[in-house]
């Protein structure tokens, strides 16, 4: 696990991880991950009728460990039948508030991926909002760490990796989001079908 009291010189070797892990991006995994967060926006915008803030608040709600495409069916199906189901129940109760008014902001926990998952979606134009998931870290980090614990769970190891996402965005003149999600793309296509890749969450 990285230690989260990292050095300049440690942030920085991160921020050159993510800088040339975008780098090495394909014309094509640049264009799917540059649309990736406008085109999850346009489905929770879809799938509620045009509020797309409550949308992005169930979606996030139900990603954790779930793929995508598994994520926007259950995001789905809770709209089609008013009933959220196919998580566990912490996440179902945060949908069924978010469905029945709440504030996704008031329900999710903001300052972790999920609640962070659902600013990238609700607005892909957020000047600040990163999503650090497993993949982010290993981009990061520089190495695929697996099954093993990155200890995303701490709020300042977190903290410290969002960092350096919005270091290496600002660097390249783009959104941390779309750094993040075009690294994603790039990095879990180069592990694909070694075992590591699991669901996106």
């Amino acid at each position: 696990m990285i230690s989260a009291n990292a050095s300049e010189e440690t942030r920085e070797h991160y921020v050159r991880n993510i800088i040339a892990t975008w780098q090495a991006a394909t014309p094509e995994q640049m264009q799917r991950g540059g649309t990736w967060y406008r085109t999850a926006h346009d489905l929770a915008s879809a799938i509620t009728n045009g509020n797309a803030r409550t949308g992005a608040g169930v979606i996030a709600a139900l990603s954790a460990n779930k793929s995508w495409s598994e994520n926007s069916r259950l995001a789905r199906q809770a709209y089609e039948t008013g009933v959220p189901s196919g998580h566990f129940q912490d996440a179902l109760t945060k949908v069924a508030k978010i469905m029945a008014g709440a504030d996704p902001a008031e329900v999710l926990p903001m300052e972790r991926k999920t609640g962070m998952f659902f600013r990238c979606i609700a607005d892909p134009s957020d000047p600040d909002a990163v999503v650090i998931d497993r993949h982010a870290h290993d981009v990061a980090v520089g190495e695929t760490y697996g099954q093993r614990d990155r200890g995303l769970g701490s709020a300042r190891r977190y903290a410290l990796l969002a960092h350096c996402y919005r270091e290496a965005a600002l660097r390249l003149g783009e959104l941390p989001s779309t750094v993040q999600s075009v690294t994603w793309v790039v990095h879990t296509e180069r592990i694909a079908g070694t075992g590591t890749r699991g669901p996106r969450s």
